[in-house]
Parts: structure tokens; C-alpha cells; sequence
């Protein structure tokens, strides 16, 4: 009987952010079990801690969306921090917890608030940028937008992954974000540049000087049967790439970015980004950050 806890990710208040459910001790399920307790669960992810295989790692986590087992992602990897530091699994005050995820060992520096976790940031791997296999119209049809959505004279539309690929597809505004209306037939069509294909369609625009996000954003992935996510935080360090490589945003904000997501599913999710770079071109470190608090606990019946 796999018991679980339920955190909301990226956010600091219940009901809001991206679900998930950790499950701390996955020790004898087999993988279709967990892509099967994942499709019950129904939460854009699921995660399952095993113990380490790998030197230089604290646990094995592996990841699954309703629809496939992902190598790595974001709002998983913050939750199940905070899930496993609220188990006293990770010592307070410890200043950062290594995760073995699908693609290799994974580090994630935390912040304390006396003996509890205030807040963790994950680090994702350097930044590969790709012009999409698809067309710009085909990847605009396929969220029901017209050309004219873009800002003009603005960025490109772009692949970009740091661990996992997606397309990135700037806006003109926060209502032209919320005017996107996802066709899933069209989005699985997409074709990606990256070998293992994308997950999702990003789609973002900056917020005016003087607001606390940078970013208001939206990600739609039907193909891995999550139509519309909260908070993916997989996605977020491709964006804050993308906003540095393009000098999008000045340099003064590369270490203090925030993207705003979820608002039109009435989960608001806040994700920070921390880009370190010795130039625009020169990015040397990609680190995702979060908070995340616990609504719930349970079991599954297996």
C-alpha cells in the first residue's frame, strides 16, 4: 500500500501552484505501476523515491506525467525537496541534496527558515538552442493565434532545452497569452528539433517595467497528457536562457527573474529563475527555484 504526500509547487499557498504527489517510498513498484498510479493520481506529475544507484547522489527519483516517464522536470524535483525535507530525510540546514534523476545526477541548493525549508533552487543543464522543426504558422495555428500575437520585430520563436526541449513562442502581451487556445490534435503534429522530441509549447510575454514578474507565461504538452500545465519548472530554465541569449531582459535581472503561471487555470504559480553568464552568449549556470507547501497525504490501494 504506497502511501503519498500532496504538495503544491511553486507557491507558498495551499490550492494554488502545480499538484503533485510524492510517493518517499517506491521500493518494489515496478515502472508500469507507477505510469498507472500516475494516471490515477492525475496530477500533471507524480514522483517516486527510490534508493541511490548512482555515487554522489542522496536518492533515485524517478518522474512520470499521466502519459510517460520524464528524464527530468521541475515542479517534481522542488516538491519532492520539500516533501523529503519535511520527512527529516534531508537534515535542516543542510545546504543542498543531489538527486538522481534519468539523466544523471541533479543538484539542489536550499534555504533555510530556522528548521524549516524556506525555499530550493534546482539546477538544469547548459542551455542547447535549436530553430524549430515546425513553421511559425504551424506552431501558431496549432495554439489558435494569428501572427500578429508576436510583438513585432521581436525575438524568434525557438527550441530550447536544458534537460528537456520545448518551443518557446513569445507574445505581445499578457491577453494575447491568455487568447491562446491549445488544438491537441495540432500540437502533437508539431515536430521537434531535439532527437527525443518536445514535451510542450511555452508561450510567454514580458511584463511591463515595475511589476513583480518578469515573465507571464502558459505550457500546453497534450502529448504527454498534461493539456495545460500550472507551474513546469523543466520550461522555466529554457525561458530564463532564452530572455538572457536574446537580451530580452538587462543584464542587472539575469539573477532575479520570475514567471508568472497558471493564472488562467486558477493555480498561480510564481517561478524563479537565476541565470549566471559572463555574457549573453555565455551562460554558465541554470538554476530554477520554488517554494512548495503540503495539502494532503494518502495511500493507493495496489
Amino acid at each position: 500500500m504506497p502511501h503519498y504526500l500532496h504538495y503544491d509547487v511553486f507557491t507558498n499557498r495551499p490550492f494554488e501552484g502545480n499538484q503533485l504527489a510524492v510517493f518517499p517510498d517506491a521500493r518494489g513498484l515496478p515502472a508500469e505501476r507507477m505510469q498507472v498510479i500516475t494516471r490515477e493520481m492525475n496530477f500533471s506529475e507524480s514522483t517516486f523515491v527510490l534508493p541511490a544507484e548512482a555515487n554522489g547522489t542522496a536518492v533515485r527519483m524517478r518522474i512520470f506525467t499521466p502519459g510517460s516517464e520524464l528524464p527530468m522536470a521541475g515542479h517534481p524535483t522542488i516538491g519532492t525537496t520539500f516533501a523529503l525535507a519535511d520527512l527529516g530525510v534531508i537534515r535542516p540546514g543542510a545546504d543542498h541534496f543531489v538527486f538522481g534523476l534519468g539523466l544523471g545526477p541533479t543538484r539542489v541548493e536550499l534555504e533555510w527558515q530556522g528548521s524549516q525549508l524556506h525555499f530550493a533552487w534546482m539546477d538544469q543543464r547548459p542551455p542547447e538552442f535549436r530553430q524549430p522543426a515546425s513553421s511559425p504558422d504551424e506552431i501558431l495555428r496549432a495554439i489558435g493565434l494569428p501572427d500578429a500575437a508576436r510583438p513585432g520585430g521581436g525575438p524568434p520563436i525557438e527550441e530550447v532545452s536544458c534537460g528537456v526541449p520545448f518551443l518557446l513562442v513569445p507574445l505581445a502581451s499578457s491577453g494575447e497569452v491568455d487568447r491562446a487556445e491549445a488544438d491537441a490534435g495540432a500540437l502533437r503534429r508539431l515536430r521537434s528539433a531535439f532527437p527525443q522530441g518536445h514535451v510542450g509549447v511555452f508561450l510567454f510575454a514580458l511584463e511591463p517595467d515595475g511589476s513583480d514578474v518578469t515573465v507571464y507565461s502558459r505550457m500546453f504538452a497534450p502529448g504527454s497528457g498534461v493539456p495545460e500545465d500550472p507551474a513546469t519548472g523543466s520550461a522555466t530554465g529554457p525561458l530564463g536562457c532564452y530572455l538572457v541569449a536574446h537580451e530580452v531582459v538587462p543584464a542587472t535581472r539575469w539573477l532575479d527573474m520570475v514567471s508568472l503561471q497558471g493564472v488562467r487555470l486558477l493555480r498561480p504559480s510564481r517561478l524563479h529563475m537565476r541565470i549566471q553568464a559572463s555574457a549573453a552568449d555565455a551562460i554558465t549556470r541554470v538554476q530554477v527555484g520554488g517554494q512548495a507547501v503540503r495539502v494532503g497525504a494518502g495511500s493507493v490501494d495496489v
